[in-house]
């Protein structure tokens, strides 16, 4: 069997999603790790104020791909940019532009969605079920095609606590969904959709799932294959360790937490948190967009890229290693000292909420008025809340995948079960690497909350000495107030309360009472 760089020798490749966090990363590592693909046409719509030439310019231009550059300073003559809308008629394709990817077209990678959690079911259907389709409409003409990868969501199916792999059964038919909206105004399609996602907690999974089956049906002659990645965080080793651009997802709370102004979540500790480095998601997108294509598997390929099977984390080890990490290497300018406490109880989740949340900014925001700066801190507590009730639900639940195609794959990259000597077959499975069974969570926590740091806030890491100190001043301060706090309540108390007060008394005369037997014994040593 070929080696991966030597299947894709030659290919045309078209990635759609390209702006996105795993679509830019994908074109990097198939430029980088096969360096002989043909092309990569990268389907771009225009944005406002920016040309798609222009947002690919800058796509390649930050750190992401230092190490490509260096490695082939020519890439970007690979890259060849398609002006295109995946939700207009006919994906707003040039006609001469269609002609050649008709003829030249070997592998799609579709990574374009919308995953944003609150997106209205209309625009949801629009990105993720229409556009779909609509690129299935123009694979079918492609002369050439080999292999038609979607990327999908894990949470696909989260109605179900144990997920297998292959597609189930739609909710509802995409086909009478996407009719209905084309007459439904918006106030009735917002009322319908919560009736429409039943156990689903948002439209994103909503539709991803209703992707999949379109996906079965629509691509039913072509060798499709579907990659359900868990949750997408910061690269683990390539290009280098705790690559994150994006603040969606895990990122921004991390950064929130090390600022201090994350201090309380709802999520059970025991919840597995099924995070998939980036790196690792790409990898197997790539490798199994590679066995299909020399294979030609008979059904639909479906993998679980999920972690919580193989090589468990929680949510509860999650918050111990990220507030770890940023009491060692504190984000700048700090609120308040580092400190998050998770728990699955209502009542508790709202006191921590009132206590740690807004009654801290409210008063920030009174200190900004009196001097003379604008408020800032009530709008952003309230953003927090909103992301933090989106991602609620997958804190305090946790699935069971299946991952035996997975597992396969695996073993398809394993030099001794294919009885290889061969060098390049070893260092291609270097290159490849999902194997989640080596990554080391401590250090992987530790990689991301460095990269949000570096790569998100772009933070130099010569500040950490200034930070720091910033940080010793807010733990003397976390610790006084609440002392002071502590005394305060206790005095309020004691006044009030008889017992209270013989309390009091009591513990007092007893620690004088240790204190003088002390110093007698220390005396009599003496």
């Amino acid at each position: 069997m070929v080696s991966i760089p030597e299947y894709y020798e030659g290919k045309n490749i078209l990635l759609t999603g390209v702006t996105g966090f795993m679509g830019k990363v994908l074109l990097e590592k198939l430029l980088r790790s096969c360096p002989k693909v043909k092309a990569v046409y990268v389907l771009v719509r225009q944005k406002a104020g920016q040309t798609p030439e222009a947002r690919i310019e800058e796509i390649v231009s930050c750190k992401l791909f230092d190490k490509l550059r260096e490695e082939q300073p020519d890439f970007k003559t690979k890259i060849i940019v398609v002006t295109s809308d995946l939700t207009r008629p006919g994906l707003e394709l040039s006609e001469p532009i269609k002609k050649e990817l008709i003829e030249c077209a070997n592998i799609i990678f579709h990574c374009a969605a919308t995953v944003r959690f609150n997106e209205s079911l209309r625009d949801a259907v629009l990105l993720n079920v229409v556009a779909t389709q609509k690129l299935l409409l123009l694979a079918q003409q492609m002369k050439n095609l080999e292999v038609f990868m979607h990327v999908s969501t894990a949470f696909a199916y989260c109605d179900r606590k144990q997920i297998e792999e292959i597609v189930y059964p739609p909710p509802v038919d995409p086909r009478k969904l996407i009719d209905c909206l084309e007459w439904m105004d918006d106030g009735l399609v917002n009322d319908i959709t919560p009736k429409l996602m039943g156990n689903r907690p948002n439209t994103y999974i909503f539709t991803k799932a209703l992707a999949e089956y379109v996906v079965l049906q629509e691509g039913a002659k072509l060798n499709t294959v579907i990659m359900r990645p868990s949750i997408v965080g910061a690269s683990w080793k390539e290009p280098f360790p705790g690559w994150i651009d994006s603040i969606h997802g895990p990122s921004g709370f991390l950064i929130a937490a090390g600022k201090g102004i994350l201090r309380t979540m709802r999520a059970s500790n025991n919840a597995l948190a099924d995070l998939v480095p980036v790196d690792v998601a790409i990898n197997a997108t790539l490798a199994a967009a590679w066995y299909s294509g020399v294979n030609r598997p008979r059904n639909v390929m479906v993998y679980n890229c999920t972690t919580g099977g193989t090589n468990p984390f929680h949510w509860g080890e999650v918050e111990y290693h990220v507030i770890s990490t940023f009491k060692r290497n504190p984000l700048e300018q700090a609120f308040r000292w580092p400190n998050v406490n998770l728990t699955s109880n209502h009542l508790l989740y709202h006191y921590w909420v009132a206590v740690s949340h807004k009654a801290p900014a409210f008063l920030y925001d009174i200190y900004l008025r009196i001097t003379g700066r604008s408020p800032r801190m009530m709008k952003t507590i309230t953003r927090l809340h909103k992301a933090m009730m989106l991602l609620e639900y997958f804190t305090s639940n946790s699935w069971i995948w299946s991952t035996e195609n997975m597992t396969m794959l695996m073993n398809q990259l394993n030099p001794q079960d294919k009885k290889a000597s061969s060098c390049m077959i070893f260092c291609f499975i270097q290159t490849f690497n999902f194997d989640v069974r080596q990554l080391h969570w401590a250090e992987y926590i530790e990689n991301y909350c460095m990269g949000t740091k570096k790569y998100v806030l772009n933070e130099e890491m010569s500040g950490i000495p200034a930070a720091r100190k910033h940080l010793n001043k807010l733990r003397i301060m976390h610790y006084g107030f609440n002392t002071v706090l502590v005394i305060l309540i206790w005095r309020i108390f004691v006044a009030r309360s008889q017992m209270a007060r013989n309390i009091w008394y009591f513990v007092v005369s007893l620690w004088y009472k240790f204190l003088s037997y002390f110093r007698a014994s220390s005396t009599m040593r003496y």
